[in-house]
């Protein structure tokens, strides 16, 4: 009963900059923590970020850190992932998720975003 759409992916240079949104509908009161996560080719899904909606206690992968910054705006019901400084292994497809505290696992997920770095 959550839907998920991300948007903001595209092609950069190495050193340049992105911002993805994630916005979500049909949120209930049990999902409060949402992330991001991307698969490159030949490579496992790989979860980068993640924030708690409830206090904004923030995650990131050491692949990311320092780089990339998640944020939310409640009011919207959307998540962030400003991406900085980007290197061409940040090329993947970049989904975003909530976690279901009910189901016990990131339940709701978008259909990705490409972003390409070169």
């Amino acid at each position: 009963h959550v839907q998920l759409v991300e948007s903001g992916g595209g092609s950069v240079q190495a050193g340049g900059s992105l911002r993805l949104s994630c916005a979500a509908s049909g949120h209930d009161y049990n999902v409060n923590l949402a992330g991001w996560f991307r698969q490159a080719p030949g490579k496992e899904r790989e979860g980068i970020a993640a924030i708690y909606s409830r206090d904004g206690i923030t995650y990131y992968a050491d692949s990311v850190k320092g780089r990339f910054t998640i944020s939310q705006d409640s009011a919207k019901n959307t998540v962030y992932l400003q991406m900085n400084s980007l290197k061409s292994e940040d090329t993947a497809l970049y989904y975003c998720a909530t976690y279901s505290f009910r189901m016990s696992r990131f339940a709701y997920w978008g259909r990705g975003t490409q972003v390409t770095v070169s």
